[in-house]
């Protein structure tokens, strides 16, 4: 009987997955008329799927098309995808030669991260001073304050890697030191959101859990490394791909899950597992870390849905227009300006500086983690979380749009560039495309 009723669970599970799928790929279509990244359109239907469901059925309706067993194996089904989709974003930062220089990663994190800490104490100050009981909540002050400079200051990896691939934006410099530099802000975030929630509780432990995390998660990326690093192990792959892609997947479940259970981020567990997959070019893994890479993409639509119905379905609750108005000012001025302040002070030129500056600015699902640890732990309330969720979609659907401008921007300042060039040299206009195309252009990188 027990196994009967798991493998309909199972069955009903898989059911609501490919409905869950069909509703991605609708908002794919959406996104794409709207000229939005298609990312945009699986976020914002998935988001809004359970409260919508609520909204016009009602919570029982929900309860019974997604029982409480088989929405736990649907969650299983979302996380196991954001996992396997970060191994191959996370390994890609450690392919070819345009590795994201040092010093300029650590401009780029102070600068994306101190801002929007302090843009947190300010939204803070904000909700002391007009906000009333109901939106501070009863959380000890050190425990809110830090909780909301981290909501602040966190960047969405999964979202902007998925922009990123999107726009092709993956192996350019300005993609790969933002995705660089989000996996650093976040992991910071995490270990800042523990303290957060220990302050909340009276009880710091929660803190040395976090670093014995942290532990397990560097001795089993270094384990990965050394182990895929052997001669039998770069046989196997050659040999047995698919076998390979499954081990590799399986190893990056394992340490994300245990990691989470040890009171981090799954999030991290995946970025190390990928970060320590070698990255020679000429080393077998490309084929292995893709397969895994499309499978966790395939699935990643679930986790959409159930943080919806997880995150949205609690912090509907009046919140005052000119707290959401505050929320995705500061949340942008935090980021984009911060962001922008640290490229430029590590040497990038102001196109590049520009893009990780909206880049950054891409909050999304690690945003609405965050605050649901905040609304559980009972340090954040419903009516500010709903104005940081806001501040979170805001942010999130600006990128796209944001970089579509800085296309246009530094195509007109080409095109005015070589009609200058054209007006000083009357007698030398290019006629030929091979001539035309040694014209000076600023790309991303600078001028050429």
């Amino acid at each position: 009987m027990d196994v009967l009723d798991l493998l309909l669970r199972t069955t009903h599970a898989v059911a609501a997955l490919a409905v869950v799928l069909l509703f991605a790929a609708a908002g794919r279509s959406a996104a794409r008329r709207l000229r939005q990244p298609e990312v945009i359109g699986e976020i914002t239907v998935g988001l809004l799927a359970g409260p919508a469901v609520i909204a016009l059925f009602g919570t029982a309706f929900l309860d019974a098309v997604l029982p409480g067993p088989v929405f736990d194996i649907l969650t299983l089904f979302g996380q196991a995808g954001l996992v396997l989709f970060l191994v191959g974003l996370a390994h890609k930062l450690r392919i070819g030669p345009d590795r994201p220089p040092h010093r300029t990663m650590g401009w780029v994190v102070a600068g994306s991260l101190v801002p929007p800490l302090l843009t947190g104490l300010l939204l803070t100050g904000w909700v002391s001073l007009t906000g009333g009981a109901a939106v501070r909540g009863t959380a000890p002050l050190p425990a809110f304050v830090l909780m909301v400079a981290v909501a602040m200051s966190i960047t969405a990896v999964p979202v902007m890697s998925r922009i990123l691939a999107d726009r092709g934006m993956g192996e350019s410099p300005a993609g790969r030191l933002a995705l660089a530099s989000a996996i650093a802000i976040d992991a910071v975030g995490w270990l800042l959101l523990t303290v957060a929630i220990s302050l909340g509780a009276g009880d710091l432990t929660g803190s040395l859990h976090s670093a014995r995390a942290l532990l397990f998660g560097a001795v089993c990326a270094l384990a990965v490394r050394y182990g895929l690093r052997t001669r039998a192990a770069r046989g196997i792959c050659v040999r047995l791909p698919r076998t390979t892609a499954v081990a590799l997947g399986a190893s990056a479940l394992g340490v994300a899950l245990v990691m989470e259970h040890l009171g981090m981020t799954a999030i991290l567990g995946a970025a190390l597992v990928g970060l320590a997959v070698p990255g020679d070019e000429r080393a077998p893994w490309a084929g292995a870390v893709s397969t895994v890479s499309r499978v966790g993409r395939a699935l990643a639509p679930a986790f959409f849905v159930v943080t919806g119905i997880t995150v949205l379905t609690r912090a509907f609750a009046a919140a005052s227009w000119s707290l959401i108005a505050v929320a995705v000012v500061l949340g942008c001025a935090g980021k984009v300006l911060g962001g922008y302040a640290g490229a430029r002070l590590g040497g990038l030129p102001r196109s590049t500086a520009c893009r990780i500056g909206v880049l950054v600015n891409t909050r999304g699902l690690t945003e609405l983690i965050v605050l649901q640890a905040g609304l559980s732990a009972g340090v954040l309330s419903a009516p500010l979380v709903l104005a940081l969720v806001v501040m979170a979609l805001v942010t999130t659907a600006m990128t796209g749009p944001l970089l579509n401008a800085l296309d246009r921007r530094d195509e007109r300042r080409a095109r005015r560039r070589t009609e200058r060039l054209t007006v000083r040299l009357p007698g030398r206009i290019p006629q030929h495309r091979s001539d035309r195309d040694k014209l000076p252009v600023e790309t991303e990188g600078g001028t050429r």
